[in-house]
């Protein structure tokens, strides 16, 4: 049974199947192959949003025009759903590492910016090697 899903508005299947001129049987048959998932009413009626229709679209694209069978619109369908998720997954890289550029620029802009201060006030470098050190007098 499909998921219910709420819709902005939406068609009914003998209106779909009247405006795309196929009959009705065959968009029960998108929907039980998987290829359609309209939301359901109250009443359990089948409900098509403006991106149901988007979607069958494309389907009726590939069947008609390209004479595709239903397992090929079921696997073109599958990659491309797949290739809109590696984009998304892409584009939030992308923006980590703009993000990421952006801050080390600003941290090199700003170097007191920064976690660690470079210099500490009162502390003065040591000059020599470990031993000359330990071996000098010390200062009373």
């Amino acid at each position: 049974m499909a998921t219910k899903r709420k819709s902005r508005g939406g068609y009914m299947i003998s209106v779909v199947a009247e405006m795309y001129e196929i009959h009705p049987q065959t968009l029960r048959m998108y929907e039980r192959e998987g290829l359609l998932r309209p939301s359901r009413s109250e009443g359990n009626t089948r409900l098509y949003t403006d991106e149901d229709l988007e979607r069958l679209e494309f389907i009726l694209n590939l069947a008609r025009d390209l004479g595709v069978n239903i397992a090929g619109i079921a696997i073109v369908l599958q990659m491309r759903e797949r290739m809109e998720e590696m984009n998304r997954q892409m584009q939030g890289f992308v923006d980590y590492v703009r993000e990421e550029m952006l801050t080390r620029i600003n941290q090199q802009q700003n170097p007191g910016a920064g976690l660690v201060p470079l210099r500490r006030a009162g502390l003065v470098p040591i000059k020599g090697t470990v031993k000359d050190v330990l071996k000098a007098p010390k200062k009373k």
